[in-house]
Parts: C-alpha cells; sequence; structure tokens
C-alpha cells in the first residue's frame, strides 16, 4: 500500500468535515493544516516510518524550522529514515479551523468558534490522519501543548501509536498553570478592542491585550536565573527607570525584552487564537471521566519517554517524574538540565540531540503493543 503525500515542507490543507467537540458543539467544513519531511516507508495500515509532531501553544506546523536542530537528514529525527509530519492544532491560526477562520455563514468565526480540549484536537488530528489514509504512526512527540496531545494520543488511540515521547508537561493543568494562564486571558478580553471576540472586521484588534499576554506568559517560558542573569536590574539604553516619576518609556532592560517578545507574537498570532488555545490548556486533564490521573496513566500501554526541565516554571520538573512513576509503559525518563526553564525543549539543541537519539535507539530496541500481541499471538488490540 502507498500514502500520497504533498511536497516535502509544503504547507497542505485537508479538510476533514465536520467535528464534534467533547463538550458537544459540531464545527463544520474543519480544515486541517499539515507539512511533511522525508519519504513514507511502509504500511499505512500497519508498521511504517511516520513520527508524528505536535507543536506547542503558539507554534505551527513548520516543524523543521521551529524544530530545525533535530529534524532534518543526519539529524535525530532523520528525515532520510522518518517521514516526520506536523499538523497545525485545531484552534490555530496557521491554516487549521480556528476562531480567525472564515465561517461557513459569513464573516469569520470569532465569538462563535468554541471552547476547545485536548482531546478535541487530537481528535480532529485523528481524523485528519483517518483522511490521509494512515491507521498508524511509528510514533507521537511533542512538547508543552504538543506534549499534552502527545501524551493523550496514547490514552485516546493507543492502537494507532508505536512509541510517544512527551516533553515539558503534566497529566493535567494545576491551579497554579490555570491561574497564570487566566490573568493572560483577562488581558486580551479586557482590552476595549476584543469586542466579545469579534474584532475582525473592526479597524484594531486587541493587540495591547495579547502583548501583555506574552509578556505574562513569557515569564513562565524563560528560567529565573536565565533572565536575571541577561537583565538583572540595568536600564534599557537610553532610558532611566530610576528618575523622579514612573515613566512609560523609561524601562529597565528585562522590560524592553519583554516589550519586544509581546510586538513579535502580535506580529504573527490571533489574539482569539490565544484565547482558544490558552483556554484549551486549561481544559488538560488526563483524568476527567478516566477514574483520576493515576489510574488514566496506568492504562497507558504505548511505551512513553517523559522528558522534563530542570528549571521549568510552567510545568515543574516534579510534574514530569510523576508521569513517569504512573504511567502504564513508562519507556525512558531524561532531564533536560538548563537555565533556560520550560524553552529548554526548544533551545538546547545538544541536549535535544542526544534525548531524541536516545529515544529513536530505544523505539527500536523496544517491542510496541503491536509487536508484542504479534509475538504473543494475539493480534486483536
Amino acid at each position: 500500500m502507498s500514502l500520497t503525500l504533498p511536497p516535502e515542507g509544503e504547507l497542505h490543507h485537508v479538510a476533514i468535515g465536520t467535528f464534534s467537540t467533547e463538550a458537544g458543539v459540531d464545527i463544520p467544513d474543519v480544515t486541517i493544516a499539515f507539512q511533511r519531511w522525508g519519504e513514507f516507508r511502509g504500511n499505512p495500515s500497519g508498521s511504517n516510518n511516520v513520527l508524528l509532531v505536535e507543536h506547542a501553544l503558539t507554534g505551527d506546523s513548520n516543524a523543521a524550522d521551529w524544530w530545525c536542530e533535530v529534524i532534518g537528514p543526519g539529524k535525530a529525527l532523520d528525515t532520510d529514515t522518518f517521514c516526520v509530519i506536523c499538523t497545525n492544532a485545531l484552534g490555530s491560526c496557521y491554516g487549521s479551523t480556528g476562531p480567525a477562520s472564515e465561517h461557513p455563514d459569513g464573516g469569520r468565526w470569532g465569538s462563535r468558534f468554541p471552547a476547545i480540549s485536548i482531546r478535541d484536537q487530537v481528535a480532529a488530528e485523528r481524523q485528519f490522519l483517518d483522511r490521509l489514509g494512515l491507521e498508524r504512526v511509528r510514533a507521537v512527540l511533542g512538547g508543552s501543548m504538543g506534549g499534552a496531545r502527545t501524551l493523550e494520543w496514547t490514552i485516546m488511540f493507543p492502537e494507532m501509536v508505536d512509541y510517544a515521547c512527551v516533553l515539558a508537561v503534566s497529566a493535567r493543568s494545576s491551579a497554579w498553570q490555570i491561574g497564570i494562564q487566566t490573568a493572560q486571558l483577562s488581558a486580551i478580553t479586557r482590552d476595549p478592542d476584543w469586542y466579545g471576540g469579534d474584532y475582525y472586521d473592526k479597524p484594531n484588534g486587541p493587540s495591547a491585550g495579547l502583548a501583555a499576554a506574552r509578556r505574562i506568559a513569557h515569564l513562565t517560558y524563560r528560567g529565573e536565573l536565565e533572565i536575571d542573569e541577561r537583565f538583572g536590574t540595568a536600564a534599557q539604553a537610553g532610558e532611566n527607570p530610576l528618575g523622579p516619576y514612573r515613566c512609560e518609556n523609561q524601562r529597565f532592560a528585562v522590560q524592553s525584552y519583554l516589550d519586544h517578545q509581546g510586538i513579535k507574537l502580535v506580529e504573527r498570532f490571533d489574539a482569539g487564537s490565544y484565547v482558544t488555545l490558552t483556554e484549551t490548556l486549561n481544559r488538560h486533564d488526563v483524568g476527567r471521566g478516566r477514574g483520576g490521573l493515576n489510574k488514566a496513566l496506568a492504562s497507558s500501554k504505548v511505551p512513553t519517554m517523559i522528558v522534563g526541565v530542570d528549571t521549568d516554571i510552567l510545568y515543574p520538573y516534579h510534574q514530569q517524574e510523576h508521569l513517569s512513576r504512573n504511567l502504564g509503559n513508562l519507556l525512558a525518563m531524561s532531564k533536560l538540565s538548563s537555565p533556560v526553564g520550560h524553552d529548554a525543549f526548544l533551545v538546547e539543541a545538544r541536549q535535544m540531540d542526544i534525548i531524541l537519539r536516545k529515544f529513536i535507539a530505544l523505539t527500536e530496541q523496544t517491542p510496541s503493543p503491536h509487536d508484542f500481541a504479534a509475538r504473543s499471538g494475539a493480534y486483536d488490540i
């Protein structure tokens, strides 16, 4: 059997029809955007070489760009050996259906776009793979929101996944995570230009609110040690934050840095998608409806590698330790040691290369559930 895929690196869109959310809302005419690198080899219904990569909150399907150190010929996720596929998540703004997309009845979805869960994103991705004709993948990998999606893949559709690598995420959102993420939502939804989410036909969108949300978020993405070592209490060049009166344009260097991060996100991302995806993370809980966290994790039989960052503020390392202690089939546990914090899985190229090469090697040494079932004579799993 063969699988027809678009040219390598080209953004492609797949219509998956109507999608029904976990909460019971139908989204008609859903499109999932994706890109791929490397040639497909194997059986679409059986063993093959597909690595499904899941992006983080404001990421996109161009994984060969944002994870360029580990995806490509001869790299850890070797595109001479594997076919790497990365979709844009449901609710995002880089080609898949989200709040900024055209509504079938006219205008943009805006406030009409429903709240979605991590499970919804995975279920939509499953419909996407069905449309491709792909019934099984070699592995699913992802960090942060992508790690939450990866974890749900192993519980929702274990029959489709041989191996998984979950990076820098937890089994559920903690109260602290929900709190800090809700503060970001508030910054956007209190912006006068938010208009209840229906700002797409207005002269201005909630740029100030989105920039403020990003400034809050970025402090959780980076490590306290790194930020302090880089900026300390230094003033921004040409500015004086120690004058007789507080002034908005007299900043510490760290304020200028965070302002820059906010501006960069406003230039490339949609505020409606940011609200939707942040709420998606707030709803992350693999134990919901499954008898609690530990029971849900124990039910996962997909060999899974867990990776955490020792200085992660957003998803502290103890949360990955909890995953490793309770997963039904732990493949390995690895720690990224870095002052960078949560973003280390995107920044620490050398360590990620070592970790992902170890993951690939372990997948070659460890039988998948499908292999184990076949050797045992049990084919219906």
